[in-house]
């Protein structure tokens, strides 16, 4: 599937209140629907591609054979979710912003799971 109808998708997650693919090497997004005046969608795509370097540093430097499958940011209204994608050539995430009062996390994690492996990037 392409990025537009990937992202399409991730918004009709429920509670879904924006989403972006970003390149987290440059921190450029490549995409993004939804936020708006409570979540500037740009601003997040680059604080959150240097919680991903951060962790992708952390795990060489453990000497971790092992890959990040999300990483998971709560806040008292809501959840971020962050999911490399494996799949990609390059270095891009999903990232994922919920209504915490209106999202089911397990069912957002799947979602995003299978968007994943249907973007073709």
């Amino acid at each position: 599937m392409s990025i537009e109808t990937a992202l399409k998708e991730a918004m009709s997650i429920e509670g879904a209140i924006g989403v972006a693919l970003v390149d987290y090497e440059s921190g450029m997004s490549l995409g993004a629907l939804g936020g708006g005046q409570g979540l500037d969608l740009e601003l997040a795509a680059a604080g959150n591609t240097e919680v991903v370097r951060s962790k992708m540093r952390t795990l060489a430097s453990l000497d971790m054979d092992d890959v990040i499958e999300d990483i998971l940011i709560t806040l008292g209204q809501q959840y971020h979710l962050i999911r490399p994608l494996a799949g990609s050539k390059g270095s891009l995430f999903l990232y994922l912003a919920l209504d915490r009062g209106r999202s089911n996390l397990a069912l957002a994690r799947h979602g995003l799971k299978r968007i994943e492996a249907g973007l073709d990037v």
